[in-house]
């Protein structure tokens, strides 16, 4: 079995540029003009083109927001290079909630993406 997470954006050219630019993704393919697949070494992640205010599902009361929000789920990037990737997240939109340096352990920066989605840098080295 192999599992793709799919995340929405408000158009592929802006997750294409943040997933790409700050983890090195590459778009592989685009089945459908609103959705591309990216991906990385053996990972792949699928950007979907979703209007901001859009219906999620049919007969569903809450809309699409790219504002910050919460959601029980989100994605942990395992990185290299702690340091440079929180940096180039940053740069592209990204915001550092809460950010653990603990000597020991891993670092691990909380994060929400330019569209809001919650995700984690996690090193992969102990500090």
């Amino acid at each position: 079995m192999k599992v793709t997470v799919s995340i929405d954006v408000p158009s592929i050219d802006e997750g294409l540029t943040f997933f790409g630019d700050v983890f090195g993704f590459i778009e592989t393919s685009r089945p459908h003009p609103g959705y591309a697949r990216l991906t990385l070494g053996d990972e792949t992640i699928g950007l979907l083109a979703k209007p901001a205010g859009s219906s999620p599902a049919p007969g569903s009361d809450d809309l699409r927001r790219y504002e910050r929000h919460w959601t029980p789920v989100h994605i942990d990037f395992r990185v290299d290079d702690f340091e440079a990737t929180l940096a180039r997240a940053v740069a592209k939109g990204a915001r550092p909630e809460q950010v653990h340096r603990v000597s020991g352990f891993p670092p691990v920066a909380f994060c929400s993406d330019p569209f809001g989605h919650g995700f984690c840098i996690v090193g992969t080295n102990t500090l």
